[in-house]
């Protein structure tokens, strides 16, 4: 199968799986209870590929289960035998439960079962929020599953994974319509059919609108299924989205197999550009130049230097083969082996965005446009069988078309002579982290002359004023920033707060109810904010201007940063400046990408732009 995230894997798609069950030393036949472990990051193999779930503190989202969650037989909710007491993520990264059974005659005949160790496995029903590919083995994709949801636990026969236990179950994978048909409701009657009716023929025709915006673009089958599946319009956008990403990736690479994704050098390639008349270096680089044009030509447009095709970019290098002779041989230019990671993932963990949740498509080729809605439908009262007035939601497109970002870096001669896999290791880390800062900081506050819109350049986000000449930020406008986002009825998805480090200081010293309350506004911890994650990056400007306050204001940001989207174009251009440091033996190698960034609706965001820190 190909590596693109599988619809099971977009948000709200639901899950089972399951693990051994308990042993008998904690369960407690006095109290009732038993101590349970429900999930592990054990790999699960499913039909689209492997799926791990991660069980940091950030990823598992406990509040449903911890709230009384019910524990069920076989996933029914009508076979419903206990309750949910606690739940916790131990060192092991293994989830654990104390559960407790019930008193009815059911109950008693699953709790006696338990004890006498009959009942050995338990299954967990969970909704993905976000699941991101973390590599691909023999063309089986593996998807790390970052945001997840668990809702119920169940007694099963068969678990998917046997690392915990009474335990995930081997059941076929549960699609969202299939587990909204288990769950029991009310025999339809003639006045909800026809509102029922009403509603999926409204469904209906949304996703087939936002198909047609798209016309030519393989969206019409996907509308198809979609329907047919019972899929919300928030899943078909997703869906859209997906595809969008992954369809012009085959045309944005050149096509090269893990032998030539070895044999593929960044440093020779540089070195070859420092030194274009050295024909040794043009010999030993001639590989690179041949790639560079066959990427030239898949994109249509020419490089500006030498242009690493999409495969180096995108794809994981493999453990290089070498073999290491004596030293005169060349065994003293060969390091440790080395698995380096591709060029985006070292360009997405440069960027603190990328860790609150923003979307990166790459590989795109030509003008795209995301789907975004505009309005809503609305709602009517009417008289006993009189119809509803149709109304539908106005969907918008959210144009992305590509514009250069370069930025630069400087490494010795010296360096680029060298052959050691951890030279080519430390270029590319290099080139990503300038790259990737560049990116992050016209993201943020991008909006001059060539450069893609940024949060605070979007027309339409909350904005959150301090005073007439800035102000300290307060508990208050922490607040606000939140009721703004919630107010337009977009406080969901992957919500956080980013801004500098000016503002954090000024913060952890700031009291929610005055000087000495003793709660401060910035809590330690992963959700420092209210409750909400918080980045800190210096592409949050601090020199912003409001009245008197000249250029010694900063920016807060509160949103959805799963609707920020970075989109990249094609592979990556290297050209080098040989002349600017000579004196001192340096090659300043200029990195060019073509990207551009969406906010996909505005109202997901707001800003206070004249927080003052000093």
């Amino acid at each position: 199968m190909n590596a693109k995230t599988p619809k099971e894997l977009l948000p709200g798609a639901t899950q089972k799986r399951g693990f051994s069950l308990v042993e008998r030393a904690i369960v407690d036949e006095e109290a009732r209870t038993a101590r349970l472990a429900f999930s592990s990051e054990a790999a699960v193999e499913r039909y689209w590929g492997i799926e791990i779930l991660d069980h940091s503190a950030k990823s598992m989202r406990v509040g449903r289960l911890a709230s009384g969650g019910p524990l069920l037989m076989d996933h029914d909710t009508r076979d419903h035998v206990g309750v949910i007491e606690s739940v916790q993520i131990g060192a092991d990264r293994v989830a654990r439960a104390v559960v407790r059974f019930g008193r009815s005659a059911r109950a008693e005949e699953v709790f006696r079962d338990v004890v006498d160790g009959i009942r050995r496995n338990v299954s967990v029903g969970y909704v993905i929020h976000e699941a991101r590919l973390e590599g691909e083995q023999n063309g089986v994709p593996t998807y790390r599953v970052s945001d997840w949801e668990p809702y119920e636990i169940s007694l099963v026969a068969v678990p998917a994974d046997a690392s915990v236990g009474v335990g995930r179950s081997a059941e076929p994978v549960i699609s969202s319509l299939e587990t909204t048909m288990n769950i029991e409701s009310p025999a339809p009657t003639a006045d909800n059919s026809a509102a029922g009716a009403d509603q999926e023929r409204k469904r209906s025709t949304e996703i087939l609108a936002i198909a047609k915006q798209y016309a030519g673009r393989g969206l019409d089958e996907l509308a198809v299924k979609a329907i047919q599946a019972g899929h919300s319009v928030d899943q078909f956008r997703a869906a859209v989205i997906d595809k969008l990403a992954s369809a012009p990736k085959p045309t944005a690479e050149i096509g090269m197999d893990q032998r030539e994704l070895k044999r593929y050098s960044i440093v020779r390639a540089l070195h070859y550009l420092a030194n274009p008349n050295d024909r040794r270096a043009r010999e030993a680089a001639s590989f690179e130049l041949e790639c560079s044009q066959a990427a030239a030509e898949s994109r249509g447009k020419a490089s500006q230097g030498l242009l690493i095709p999409f495969d180096i970019v995108s794809r994981s290098l493999q453990k290089r083969d070498l073999t290491v002779g004596t030293p005169t041989a060349g065994g003293n230019l060969v390091a440790t082996e080395l698995l380096s990671g591709s060029f985006i993932d070292l360009l997405r963990n440069a960027m603190v965005i990328d860790r609150l949740g923003t979307q990166m498509l790459s590989g795109l080729v030509g003008n795209i446009a995301i789907p975004g809605q505009s309005g809503a439908g609305s709602a009517f009262w009417v008289t006993e069988g009189s119809a509803p007035t149709e109304s539908q939601q106005t969907i918008r497109q959210v144009p992305m078309s590509a514009k250069t970002v370069g930025a630069f870096t400087d490494i010795s001669r010296k360096l680029l002579l060298q052959s050691s896999i951890d030279v080519e290791a430390f270029v590319q880390r290099d080139l990503a982290t300038v790259l990737g800062l560049a990116i992050q900081s016209v993201a943020i506050q991008g909006g001059g002359a060539n450069e893609p819109t940024g949060i605070l350049a979007t027309a339409g986000i909350g904005d959150v004023a301090g005073g007439t000449n800035g102000a300290a930020p307060t508990w208050a406008n922490i607040v606000e920033l939140e009721t703004d986002v919630s107010v337009a009825n977009a406080d969901v998805g992957t919500l956080a707060y980013l801004t500098n480090a000016r503002v954090r200081g000024r913060l952890k010293t700031t009291y929610e109810d005055g000087p000495g309350s003793g709660v401060r506004v910035w809590q330690n911890g992963s959700t420092p904010l209210n409750g909400y994650g918080a980045g800190v990056t210096n592409a949050v400007p601090s020199n912003l201007t409001k009245g008197t306050a000249n250029g010694i204001c900063s920016a807060i940001i509160f949103g959805n940063f799963a609707d920020l989207i970075i989109g990249m174009w094609g592979g990556l251009d290297l050209t080098v400046d040989p002349y600017s440091n000579s004196t001192s033996g340096t090659v300043r190698v200029v990195a060019l990408q073509d990207v551009d960034v969406a906010v996909r609706n505005a109202v997901s965001f707001s800003a206070m732009r004249d927080a003052l820190t000093a």
